[in-house]
């Protein structure tokens, strides 16, 4: 058409860019771009919102930013657009502050809007977020359909309030599959492996098809729980009842719970046996209960595994030096090292964050950089003496230093995630909830710790890792010790 001397109208350029974006390819949008720019065509909104769509959903969050500055005009759409770039790449407190914008700016948000910000509702400050979303739909008296409902669900669940989750989806009129699903991975994340079972029970009841995703959360739930025959059951009925042919989740579920319940062998064996060739993830959930039942041979093959497939995790390697080292085997853990040096892989440090009064503060082991850090360890001092006075013995089988007992004992005590707990404990009000979040596992011994001093300091504390959440209340823990 350029070689006949015939020139693009708006719908041609708008045909184009939507098939860029069907394809997810952004140098070829930034062609068509160039063209329009090279045109001296100034972009109707429909064109520019279609510009706008191609950048947000083939992964250029400046280039969408930038485009979305230059709109000569902007419509709810530009604005959904834009917030919804934001929070499918993570940038959910950008997606947030757009929301606000946009409100001042004169536009409404719209049912579009409300769902794209709760689904950009992650990390320490999104339960905030979620609440004023939920709020504004409230008040703007949009119907709580199955999209909003579902929404909030995954938002609360995720968020850490189990309970605004289960009243959401208590009321909702009408559920569908991911309504369903969503409740029962909320409640497996949460360690209530058999409240989520008896939800996906209730949804066969009702007639809902469940679908590959829901046996995910179903065998989760089974794993986080130690279901083993419970599981068997449903990877069973799900192959011969519901047809769905499971995949690499389906079997790292299953070798996830077969590890952490000590049938290391058999989850091994399942590994061998799987249809489908096992990703990193399987092999390091393998990985993982080797640590947690000291099977150093087997994490060794774990490990190898795992680094054939992804040869720069870390987390591989963390992994193996804490296997060596809980076994004594310090010249294998400085051998690991090594390793780590040469390869130019480095270790993500552990931290905790807490919100107070609406800011974060952070944490790192053994840190004593906050303004109130005296105040801290006095009191986790104080803790850690009733703490002993009740039987607390430091498990110091995860320190990765070989040195005396009492030098092991004190690096443990002072773990990010206390001392996130004790600051939320001197900075708001008696009998609050505390709420945390860790970048990495909770090791064994601060589980231990949070769950005395949920029972001393009679709060609950709910601590989310990189794997899951933990409620501990009167010192027992939502995982009952299985996580």
């Amino acid at each position: 058409m350029l070689s006949c001397q015939l020139l693009p109208n708006f719908f041609i350029y708008a045909t184009l860019l939507r098939r860029c974006t069907q394809m997810k390819d952004m140098m070829e949008g930034k062609r068509v771009h160039a063209h329009i720019i090279k045109s001296g065509m100034q972009p109707d909104i429909y064109l520019g919102n279609t510009l706008l769509n191609m950048y947000a959903n083939t992964g250029s969050v400046i280039d969408t930013h930038r485009v979305f500055d230059k709109l000569p005009q902007k419509d709810v759409v530009s604005w959904n657009t834009m917030i919804v770039g934001y929070a499918k790449h993570g940038y959910g407190e950008e997606a947030f502050r757009l929301f606000h914008q946009m409100q001042q700016e004169g536009f409404k948000p719209d049912t579009v809007t409300c769902t794209s910000i709760l689904k950009a509702c992650t990390g320490p400050r999104a339960l905030e977020w979620g609440k004023h979303i939920h709020s504004h739909i409230m008040k703007a008296g949009y119907n709580v359909d199955v999209r909003i409902g579902n929404a909030l669900i995954d938002m609360y669940a995720k968020c850490g309030s189990l309970e605004a989750a289960c009243q959401v989806f208590d009321v909702m009129p009408e559920r569908d599959v991911i309504s369903w699903t969503a409740m029962i991975v909320g409640l497996a994340q949460h360690g209530c492996g058999e409240e989520a079972l008896q939800v996906f029970e209730q949804m066969r009841v009702e007639g809902v098809e469940p679908n590959a995703v829901t046996f995910v959360g179903v065998l989760s739930a089974c794993s986080h729980a130690g279901l083993v025959e419970e599981a068997y059951g449903y990877f069973s009925s799900m192959c011969h009842q519901n047809g769905i042919s499971p995949v690499g989740e389906h079997y790292g579920c299953m070798v996830d719970l077969l590890g952490r319940g000590g049938h290391l062998k058999e989850a091994e064996d399942l590994i061998k046996k799987m249809p489908v060739e096992a990703d990193a993830t399987v092999w390091g959930s393998l990985l993982g209960a080797c640590r947690t039942h000291g099977n150093v041979e087997l994490a060794e093959c774990a490990a190898e595994n795992c680094l054939q497939l992804e040869p720069k995790d870390a987390a591989v390697y963390v992994l193996l030096s804490h296997i060596y080292a809980a076994a004594g085997m310090w010249g294998s853990v400085t051998k690991v090292r090594n390793t780590m040096k040469e390869r130019g892989i480095q270790k993500e440090p552990g931290r905790c964050w807490i919100e107070v009064e609406n800011k974060i503060h952070t944490f790192v082991a053994e840190d004593r950089t906050h303004p109130q850090t005296e105040e801290i360890y006095a009191e986790l001092d104080k803790l850690t003496g009733q703490m002993k006075e009740g039987g607390y013995v430091a498990d110091t089988r995860c320190v990765m230093h070989d040195v005396d007992e009492g030098e092991r004992e004190q690096a443990i005590c002072y773990h990010s995630e206390r001392l996130a707990i004790v600051y939320g404990l001197i900075s708001t009000e008696p009998g609050t909830p505390i709420h945390i979040f860790k970048n990495l596992r909770v090791c064994s011994d601060c589980h231990t710790a949070t769950k005395i001093i949920s029972k001393i300091v009679r709060r609950e504390i709910v601590a989310r890792d990189a794997n899951r959440f933990h409620h501990f209340k009167d010192g027992s823990c939502s995982c009952g010790d299985y996580w």
